[in-house]
């Protein structure tokens, strides 16, 4: 391939394999950037990284069953050293901020990524804050010091989280206890917990409330 031996070392995770296909070629063709693996889902991308320890997770914000800033929040804990660069169609501050109190070290927004994100890329590495040209900082670092109440969604635990977002994505009770390894009894548990902690008192407010979170895309 020839890459450098200090290359930085990127690991892919969109669930749209054009998108995955698009980024490898742009940042395969940087001469200090290897792609070293390509994934489809947040779970995937948690695995991936504990087993290839990249240097830099390129990672899109929207994906089933476990999302990108979830996934982000997993593995900045998992692996201290990997640095996460989130992708999204969004720009809205909500967004943002959750991604980066996730851990994550930068943010894209996906319209101009083609242009950032390797600059991304190298300032993720280094330790730096990369933000689109799009989101200014000032905007940013406003609403987190205006911000007095942390979001609904803080109030959950990621076990929560996940599990939410799986209801809101259409799953049964015993779909998610599947995917989980759980018993059905213990996901509806969690559901009522959830809907108690959210002060929300039917499934369809749950679901609405989880879209208008970001934890899952409207259909």
């Amino acid at each position: 391939m020839g890459q450098q031996p200090d290359s930085i070392r990127v690991l892919l995770a969109d669930d749209h394999a054009v998108v995955r296909e698009g980024l490898a070629a742009l940042l395969g063709a940087q001469p200090d950037i290897e792609i070293v693996g390509s994934v489809g889902d947040g779970r995937e991308a948690v695995r991936e990284s504990r087993r290839l320890e990249p240097d830099v997770v390129v990672m899109d914000v929207t994906m089933p069953e476990l999302n990108g800033i979830e996934a982000a929040g997993q593995i900045h804990d998992a692996c201290p050293a990997t640095s996460v660069v989130m992708l999204s169609m969004h720009s809205d501050v909500e967004h943002v901020y959750r991604a980066l109190r996730a851990g994550a070290r930068g943010y894209l927004l996906k319209s101009s990524a083609g242009s950032e994100v390797a600059e991304a890329v190298r300032a993720a590495h280094a330790g730096r804050r990369f933000l689109s040209s799009k989101i200014t900082e000032s905007v940013l670092d406003d609403y987190i010091r205006k911000r007095s109440t942390s979001s609904p969604l803080e109030s959950l635990s990621p076990r929560e989280r996940q599990i939410l977002q799986l209801i809101a994505e259409g799953r049964t009770s015993a779909d998610v206890a599947r995917l989980l390894s759980l018993s059905p009894k213990t996901v509806d548990t969690y559901r009522s917990r959830m809907m108690a902690k959210l002060g929300i008192g039917d499934l369809p407010s749950l679901i609405k409330f989880a879209v208008q979170h970001g934890l899952t895309p409207a259909e």
